[in-house]
């Protein structure tokens, strides 16, 4: 078994969607990003990533690269995901944390794991998001921006 972290975080610009755990939120702004920006499936492929020992979301989908200009994260962690089946690696459990004041994510938990489990093509239950505040701190707090956490853990 192997387990991997993973942390994204991005500004929240206007006049682009919100895309969470693959789940387009209303909202006035969202978060920038060469891709959908969607800081909590990029920890995610993080995780997964580092914990097969296979790089980083960077080094798999480059910024600098057209292709991924626009694209969709669950589209991304899906590719990322094959690569880490190819090696020989199978999720067992991954845990996802949004960090921010706002958008409160209640409503749409389930929807964002199960968008979440399908793109890794596994059990809804093996993947879990949460979310927590930093009591109005640092740039989350300030409503400037969101970040994520995942952890994964992956078995032969």
């Amino acid at each position: 078994m192997r387990i991997g972290l993973g942390v994204d975080a991005h500004a929240l610009v206007e006049g682009v969607p919100l895309v969470l755990g693959g789940v387009e939120l209303e909202s006035e702004r969202g978060l920038a990003g060469h891709s959908d920006g969607d800081v909590i499936a990029h920890a995610l492929i993080d995780a997964l990533l580092g914990a097969a020992g296979l790089g980083d979301i960077g080094s798999l989908f480059p910024s600098d690269e057209p292709e991924w200009e626009g694209a969709s994260s669950l589209d991304l962690l899906a590719r990322a995901y094959a690569q880490v089946r190819e090696a020989g690696w199978a999720l067992a459990n991954a845990d996802c944390v949004l960090v921010g004041e706002e958008p409160r994510i209640a409503p749409v938990r389930g929807a964002m794991q199960a968008r979440l489990a399908g793109a890794l093509d596994v059990e809804p239950g093996l993947v879990t998001v949460r979310a927590t505040t930093t009591d109005h701190l640092g740039f989350t707090g300030r409503g400037e921006g969101l970040a994520a956490l995942a952890v994964a853990l992956l078995e032969r």
